[in-house]
């Protein structure tokens, strides 16, 4: 990227967002909106950043969210876009025959539709600000999925299949499209203590500043795509290659080791 890096970031008031607002405040003459719903958490987060910093408390999911998000950039940034981190997200735990459509829709709501809507709206910013980034926090659970979370599977295997077209498409417009799948991060919802007590699964946990430096992996160094912790990338491969192994050891609630309980943050 040329010039100061201008940075939207969603889901930014804790966890993956919050870390990722972090690090890349630390980049010379940063410019960052912070999105989220929580507008006092995020008023407290840009008070600690060493970069400027505007807040914008909204659901990504209402239906002015993307105008309103294009009209602040507009507003604040003057209309320079080099970096959108779609990082919002969430997962709600059901059984589809228990949860149903309703659980998938709003699943998808969140984790699909709001960061396609909101690359949509941003996206001639970016065009206009090339060379620049685009990169969707995916999740382990777009690879493999177990059961309980086919709700948020599905929207994550959605958003990664959108990202690897979006990356074709834009490539020649100098937008840069990147694709971050954590697995287990330790995060204020789900501190992961039993998994990081015991020494066979301390190492399937990770943590919110690995996961923002892989956003900076994915942004900033141009990478297609980054697993956090990085043996994720194994549980891809044995999807791919041992397919009944895999299906197998979800059923017997064995998926632990291969996929995450939830990639998501802030939920908006």
């Amino acid at each position: 990227m040329s010039g100061p890096l201008v940075a939207v970031i969603t889901g930014a008031s804790s966890g993956i967002g919050e870390a990722t607002a972090r690090r890349l405040a630390r980049e010379p003459g940063a410019q960052l909106v912070l999105v989220a719903r929580r507008e006092e958490r995020l008023r407290r987060l840009a008070d600690t950043l060493p970069a400027a910093c505007t807040c914008l408390a909204l659901d990504l999911t209402d239906d002015d969210a993307p105008t309103r998000v294009l009209a602040h950039v507009r507003e604040h940034c003057g209309g320079r876009l080099t970096l959108l981190v779609n990082n919002a997200g969430a997962s709600w735990r059901a059984k589809f025959a228990e949860g149903g459509y309703a659980n998938v829709r709003q699943t998808m709501a969140l984790n699909f539709d709001a960061p396609v809507r909101l690359t949509e709206a941003l996206l001639p910013l970016l065009r206009a600000s090339a060379p620049s980034a685009i990169v969707n926090v995916s999740s382990t659970a777009a690879r493999v999925a177990r059961p309980g979370t086919g709700a948020y599977s599905a929207s994550k295997f959605a958003l990664t299949g959108w990202s690897d077209a979006l990356y074709a498409e834009e490539l020649s417009n100098g937008v840069h499209v990147g694709v971050v799948l954590p697995g287990f991060i330790a995060t204020e919802g789900f501190p992961a203590r039993e998994l990081i007590a015991r020494p066979l699964t301390s190492w399937l946990v990770s943590t919110p500043d690995r996961a923002a430096e892989a956003i900076v992996d994915a942004s900033l160094r141009r990478r297609p795509e980054r697993y956090v912790p990085r043996p994720y990338a194994l549980a891809a491969a044995a999807r791919l290659l041992l397919p009944g192994l895999v299906r197998r050891a979800i059923t017997r609630d064995g998926a632990a080791i291969l996929t995450t309980k939830t990639g998501a943050e802030d939920a908006a």
